[in-house]
């Protein structure tokens, strides 16, 4: 792979940086970091470890910025495409990461797997705190690009959502956090696939700006849960003059701060 082939870019202000296609693939940016910022250190409530699945990672830049903001966070990239998975390997071995590349790790593996077939692929039982995803958002009869490494990221298939958040179910611990970052047509399908294995969902609306439809959802459940669905007040990203974000959201961008769950989610 040639060095114009791709790009080194630096996220959260230069605490962490990426290498990531140039020019075609799927290239990170705004969705990542609010998938990023739904994980929520556990040292500030005493507890220790954290492990993080992150499924599709393409590059790796959710993954990544989780890592580079939680200092006990420990994260498994899940790629199926061999080439992504190796943007996420040369990104880790970037001196600029050095300060958390030990904590993390990058799998070649199809999320939709099952079984002893997923086990084998690294997608344990019971294993992770934490899974992210932001899965494919092209419905099939959107106009496909010519770019095949951006068609496998973004051309979404039937049954998606119901087979991403089966493997998010068996891999999560019980009480574990599942967090997803999508376009809400795609809401029905998340709310009907996290069915009887999550409760405790909360959905948050993402807008441009205010008086806009909302262009992305954040939704997050707990394993286990029975507590009821709750809708969060939308996140508005800019003000009604200008391109910059508003200061909450570009913290979120930024890495110096984090969308938490406002219920428990208590499993019972």
């Amino acid at each position: 792979m040639t060095a114009e082939a791709s790009t080194v870019d630096a996220f959260h202000r230069g605490r962490f940086h990426l290498v990531q296609p140039k020019g075609r693939g799927h290239r990170a940016g705004m969705d990542a970091m609010l998938l990023a910022a739904m994980v929520e250190s556990k040292a500030a409530r005493g507890e220790k470890g954290l492990r993080i699945a992150d499924l599709g990672a393409g590059a790796g830049a959710a993954g990544f910025a989780v890592a580079a903001r939680i200092p006990e966070a420990e994260v498994s990239l899940f790629e199926l495409s061999p080439e992504m998975a190796d943007f996420a390997r040369r990104s880790m071995a970037l001196a600029e990461n050095a300060a958390f590349n030990a904590r993390m790790k990058v799998f070649e593996a199809d999320v939709t797997l099952t079984g002893a077939r997923r086990n084998a692929a690294g997608l344990a039982d019971d294993a992770f705190d934490h899974v992210i995803m932001n899965p494919p958002f092209n419905a099939a009869g959107d106009r496909k690009t010519p770019d095949r490494l951006k068609q496998v990221a973004h051309a979404m298939e039937e049954g998606l959502f119901e087979a991403w958040i089966r493997t998010a179910g068996a891999i999560l611990k019980p009480g574990g956090q599942l967090s997803l970052i999508a376009r809400p047509q795609s809401l029905a399908d998340i709310i009907a696939a996290f069915g009887m294995r999550f409760g405790g969902i909360e959905i948050t609306p993402v807008h441009a700006r205010a008086g806009e439809d909302a262009f992305r959802v954040l939704a997050s459940a707990i394993k286990g849960s029975r507590a009821r669905l709750s809708l969060r007040p939308p996140i508005i990203m800019h003000g009604s003059d200008g391109h910059a974000f508003l200061p909450e959201v570009d913290d979120l961008n930024n890495g110096r701060s984090c969308y938490p769950r406002r219920q428990t989610g208590k499993t019972g």
